[in-house]
């Protein structure tokens, strides 16, 4: 990016409009001949005379080149590593869900990029200051649209012009006032339109193919059936999950996997391919495979580094044979003793405990680049009622949970857990008519908004009678959908599958849900499937002893 002087080319184009030159300028700072001074006379430097009109005419052009006084590039062009190369940053870049937003002091300048692209460019010089509202008005007119911004330090009125075919023109300054009721620019912004890879494969995508994706299916037998082939190839489901009755031998349940994988083949985004495995008593592989301990077992040594081996072997069981996704680490505290379902399956009554193995456990499965899935979101570890057979209740305020439930999952969530999945818990102190896995007040104003997740949230499997007991299991999933979640797993029963994406359909078609709604859970997912670089390739077999050899190494 060239730096020249910008007031310069103020007066070029003040004085020769007909000739539309481009802008340049030095990063916003007066230039020489303007800060001369006439030691000899004694007199002050004079400011050129240029109006805000001119001023105005001059980043208009500028814009209409995807440009600012100081930022000579081109939105929607330039790469975020060529203003790097010019541009020294203050402070980390702050992750949006627009962008990634990087400030440049020197250069009164914040820049924002998409996938390495810059598309929003915001210059907040103090030559702006000559600009005020009147003259906007006066200069340019009604905008193409106007919007407002207010928070805590600011209330502000933004008008929005469309300059050429590629580019707005934004300008940012206080709502007018009786007390000022002529405002100053207090800054500016070119924005573009940048697609990232992820939004080009969501704009492909069918309302079918998309809604296929929000569901994670259960299969029956050992090998691939008709009613598998159906879910995938017609129905086209964003994944399946594995039991043990899906599982015989090694060589069995590699082939199970690989012929799932290439029925996916002509769909667009590749399969997750998910299991349990925990370790200790919740673990889905074959028999022949050497299992691992409980999280309890973890627990009782309290140590980070083991527990971050134990989560490496996981996710390299899984992945060797062909897995992608492990419902796992458990992140319940298990401080209810008569608690049916959870037991050594978590790491510690103690918080701090779950949170330090947990994560670590957490990491060691991402090593592998196997997706783990934290659960079960907000806690299970305080129920008597197994939610496989009934619909547990915990009558905790949202304080009580924060002191002891949470904990663990706010740890994980700001060590970027990729997944979290809900439970089948009714929590009246938070909502008195949905159990978590369907409520709004749960995963949308306490997982998303209170604790700042923007990962990708699951259901546990809506086929457990926590939900079949009490509601319909398609208008359910329609309903969990609504309330929050981006992944519904139904994990058993073909039929059941097909009729929650039939159900998700019409509540789309029938406006109950948005397709921009179905959108974002659709792009939570392709960004998930891209960061793990998933694939349909198939896998080989697996040299279980060998495998085993590593296990009992680790164990030692």
């Amino acid at each position: 990016m060239k730096k020249v002087l910008y007031i310069v080319s103020v007066l070029v184009i003040a004085a020769i409009v007909v000739l539309g030159v481009t802008l340049k300028n030095n990063s916003g700072r007066k230039s020489a001949s303007n800060e001369q001074t006439n030691s000899e006379q004694g007199t002050e430097p004079k400011e050129p005379s240029i109006t805000p009109a001119q001023q105005i005419e001059a980043i208009v052009e500028n814009a209409k080149q995807g440009a600012t006084p100081t930022f000579q590039g081109k939105a929607g062009k330039t790469t975020s590593q060529e203003v790097e190369q010019d541009w020294t940053a203050s402070g980390t870049p702050t992750e949006t869900e627009t962008g990634v937003y990087t400030t440049y002091p020197e250069h009164d300048a914040t820049i924002g990029t998409r996938g390495g692209i810059v598309f929003d460019v915001r210059y907040a010089g103090e030559d702006l200051k000559g600009i005020h509202y009147e003259d906007l008005q006066t200069t340019l007119g009604d905008p193409k649209q106007v919007k407002t911004f207010q928070d805590a330090t600011h209330d502000q009125i933004i008008w929005i012009y469309q300059v050429g075919a590629d580019y707005q023109l934004k300008w940012i300054l206080p709502k007018p006032t009786d007390a000022t009721p002529n405002p100053a620019v207090d800054h500016i912004a070119v924005w573009t339109k940048v697609e990232t890879k992820e939004e080009k494969m969501l704009s492909a995508m069918t309302l079918d193919e998309k809604i296929g994706q929000l569901v994670i299916a259960g299969i029956d037998g050992t090998a691939i059936n008709k009613a598998s082939e159906q879910l995938i190839e017609q129905y086209q489901i964003g994944g399946v999950i594995f039991y043990a009755n899906n599982v015989k031998t090694p060589e069995q349940t590699v082939q199970f996997v690989n012929s799932l994988k290439a029925a996916n083949q002509t769909n667009l985004l590749p399969l997750f391919t998910s299991i349990d495995q925990e370790g200790g008593r919740v673990a889905r592989l074959p028999k022949q495979v050497a299992n691992l301990p409980t999280a309890a077992s973890i627990g009782k040594t309290n140590e980070s580094d083991y527990a971050f081996n134990i989560g490496g072997m996981l996710g390299k069981q899984l992945s060797q044979f062909g897995f992608n996704m492990n419902f796992a680490p458990v992140l319940d505290v298990n401080s209810n003793p008569n608690n049916p379902v959870i037991g050594d399956r978590s790491f510690s009554a103690n918080p701090k405990v779950v949170s330090a193995l947990g994560i670590q456990t957490m990491k060691g499965i991402e090593k592998q680049n196997v997706i783990p899935v934290v659960k079960h979101f907000p806690g299970h570890g305080d129920t008597s009622v197994d939610s496989h057979l009934e619909l547990p209740k915990v009558n905790k305020t949202l304080k009580q949970l924060e002191q002891l439930e949470l904990i663990p999952f706010k740890n994980a969530i700001e060590a970027n857990a990729d997944v979290v999945m809900v439970a089948h818990i009714l929590l009246p102190q938070l909502d008195k008519t949905y159990p978590a896995s369907m409520s709004a007040p749960i995963m949308t104003d306490l997982l998303r908004k209170q604790l700042g997740y923007n990962g990708l949230i699951m259901t546990d499997d809506m086929t457990m009678k926590a939900i079949t007991n009490h509601y319909g299991i398609a208008q359910a999933a329609v309903q969990s959908v609504k309330a929050g979640s981006d992944v519904v797993l139904v994990a058993h029963d073909p039929a059941k599958t097909i009729a929650v994406i039939d159900a998700l359909k019409s509540a789309v078609n029938s406006k109950e849900i948005t397709e921009q709604r179905i959108d974002k859970s659709v792009m939570r997912i392709i960004k998930l499937k891209e960061k793990y670089q998933l694939d349909d390739e198939p896998t080989p077999n697996v040299n279980v002893k060998q495998l085993n050899q590593e296990i009992q190494e680790l164990l030692k």
